[in-house]
């Protein structure tokens, strides 16, 4: 288990700090509002696209005063008699509420006296004012009475409204919105009035829900100015076309009363002359299309919310803390980490991002339908950025990790060894990427080329190197030809292992690689004996082949310096494979190019194929315990063995 732990535990620190790294800079990004327009964006985008319900508000009426209006009339602003003629009528109709959404704060005659009197005796009627200092007044005759109310939006930039208004204050004056005035006169008549919140008594509780005031870095928002009681629209169910009539209709009596009677009717200007239009959300429309709306429209909307919030329809846009945020940002760089560490391949980082993308996406999408929005720009892109960085990195890490491996074996092993090798080199290397240290059991060949002494008197150096190079060459490809790992060159000699680098673990594996290793060595006998014949044609020396096999545990892993790494064995079986190699050399041969030995241990895993010989029982130098030598002789049957 703690090896194991020791593997990844490089990796994952890396890891962490990288994910931690990749999370402070765009939470420090997102403070500094550079995320601020996209967050709008997708909000926009999610609101638009969650009105599933396109019909518009049919307790909502629209009277709008067109450009063919006041073409028809001939004048702009509309006389006070025209105003008075156009409530009154409206008045006759018997709606629950008359909004004036046309600034009344200068007389303009005639008519003005019964103006008046009918904003003063009908009290169904509000009129909207500016507020501040700067503003524009109510008419005089309403200053100070609840038939007034601001019209003020909260206009982002791009000239989208978000947000909306309930109150205002500048410590001089508290005024209410003109919208807002509108929905609680209708509610009234529903039994529904304006609370505090049990819990937040700075709250207005309308109907069931509280709404909570909207705070600078609420959902997308960086500093954002939040003064007076602002709240998010959310607009659903009101995407659609309110009803609406002409002033040309109005006045001409083509208005049927029950399309008014105990509705909420605002009365405004859709003219373009008048230029009072603004954005939604959902304004994103078709490039270069007027997506526009009109003022009057904008309340129209925003009473629309207020009605349903009042009514229970719908319940407040809500957001999440800021430590909530921070965590959910936090949690998808993790993701991403996690993602990257496990794919390790770019391929693989397409596709699993993509889909951690749209997991991400799906689920701010269906959050936001459920009423919280949920930040989603930031933790998509330090998801994308922890998965492509830890992508990068563990790649990178594998590179290494791959070249130390093939450092080590590439040169001495089969293609097919180097590939088990590699995918399975979590269990063999360690987390700095050299290989593990391990007691296994190995079968261990030693090689020794006869007559090399006498060969290097009577050849020059070059001459002699080849020579010497065209016998280790042959042997080398032969040790892996049969899965056997060249170990080391020493002179004349050859170290192999068979059983390395990844440890066996069952009886019939180990026989598997001592009978391998006896393979190899009947081979290496065959190849002596053509290379001799090669070498008479040329006139070459010949020689002779040595071999030593021995079985049993070893210890293997890497020797060296991070730049020089060499991956061998070493212990009591490496001792005894090299002694029966040079055991008697000087009686080596009988006649024959080449001399296998095998321990006993290595002979038990032998099968029926092999053909040995007892040698006798010898104190092997080295060891105390006499060991039971065998030669091999070949194959029974006329096994093949190259």
């Amino acid at each position: 288990m703690s090896s194991s732990l020791n593997i990844d535990r490089l990796p994952i620190v890396t890891i962490l700090i990288i994910c931690i790294l990749s999370f402070a800079g765009v939470v420090a990004v997102r403070c500094g509002g550079g995320f601020e327009s996209l967050e709008l964006a997708v909000y926009d985008w999610f609101l638009s696209s969650n009105l599933a319900d396109s019909d518009a508000d049919s307790r909502i009426v629209i009277i709008e005063i067109s450009e063919a209006d006041i073409q028809g009339l001939g004048q702009w602003p509309l006389t006070d008699e025209i105003t008075a003629r156009m409530l009154k009528r409206l008045s006759d109709y018997r709606p629950r509420v008359i909004g004036l959404d046309i600034y009344r704060d200068i007389p303009v005659p005639p008519g003005t006296e019964k103006l008046y009197k009918l904003f003063k005796e009908d009290h169904k009627i509000v009129v909207v004012m500016k507020f501040g200092d700067g503003g524009v007044a109510p008419p005089s005759v309403l200053a100070g009475t609840e038939q007034t109310g601001f019209n003020d939006l909260v206009v982002d930039p791009g000239g989208i409204v978000r947000r909306g208004l309930l109150y205002l204050d500048d410590g001089k004056t508290f005024a209410t919105a003109f919208n807002l005035q509108l929905a609680l006169r209708y509610l009234e008549k529903e039994g529904i009035f304006p609370r505090a919140d049990e819990k937040n008594p700075g709250w207005l509780r309308l109907g069931p829900a509280p709404i909570r005031p909207f705070e600078a870095d609420d959902g997308g928002y960086v500093k954002a100015d939040a003064r007076g009681y602002q709240y998010l629209l959310n607009y659903g169910g009101s995407r659609g076309q309110f009803v609406t009539f002409s002033l040309k209709q109005l006045l001409s009596g083509a208005i049927s009363p029950n399309s008014i009677r105990n509705k909420i009717v605002l009365v405004g200007v859709s003219a373009a002359s008048v230029k009072d239009i603004f954005y939604t959300p959902y304004s994103r429309g078709i490039i270069g299309a007027d997506q526009s709306v009109p003022g009057v429209v904008m309340h129209a909307h925003i009473v629309s919310q207020l009605l349903r919030l009042g009514l229970g329809e719908s319940r407040p846009l809500r957001t999440v803390t800021d430590n909530q945020e921070v965590l959910w940002i936090l949690f998808w760089s993790l993701l991403g980490g996690a993602i990257g560490f496990r794919l390790r391949s770019p391929w693989f980082f397409l596709i699993y991002g993509a889909n951690g993308f749209l997991l991400l996406w799906l689920t701010a999408y269906i959050t936001f339908a459920e009423g919280w929005w949920i930040p989603t720009v930031p933790p998509m892109i330090t998801f994308l950025l922890s998965a492509a960085v830890v992508t990068a990195y563990m790649s990178n890490q594998e590179k290494q990790r791959r070249a130390v491996l093939m450092h080590l074996f590439a040169r001495h092993v089969s293609p097919e060894v180097a590939a088990s090798i590699w995918q399975k080199r979590d269990q063999f290397l360690t987390g700095d990427g050299r290989p593990r240290s391990q007691k296994m059991m190995v079968t261990v060949l030693f090689s020794d080329l006869k007559g090399f002494t006498s060969t290097s008197e009577l050849l020059e150096p070059q001459a002699l190197i080849d020579w010497l190079n065209s016998y280790m060459e042959a042997m080398a490809d032969l040790v892996m030809a049969h899965g056997g790992v060249v170990d080391d060159y020493a002179g004349d000699g050859i170290k192999a292992d068979f059983g390395v680098p990844l440890a066996r673990s069952s009886a019939v594996e180990f026989s598997d690689d001592a009978m391998r290793a006896v393979a190899c060595a009947l081979a290496m006998g065959k190849k002596m004996e053509e290379l001799n014949r090669l070498w008479r044609e040329t006139g070459l020396p010949t020689g002779g082949v040595r071999v030593g096999i021995f079985s049993g545990p070893v210890i293997a892993g890497a020797i060296g310096s991070p730049k020089r790494l060499k991956y061998t064995t070493v212990g009591d079986t490496v001792n005894s494979a090299a002694r029966l190699e040079s055991y008697k050399r000087e009686a080596a041969g009988d006649g024959c190019c080449w001399r296998i030995l095998i321990g006993d241990s290595t002979r038990q895993y032998l099968d029926d194929s092999f053909k040995t010989r007892f040698v006798g029982e010898e104190s092997v130098k080295g060891k105390s315990q006499q060991i039971a030598i065998y030669q091999v002789l070949g194959r029974d049957g006329g096994g093949q063995d190259n």
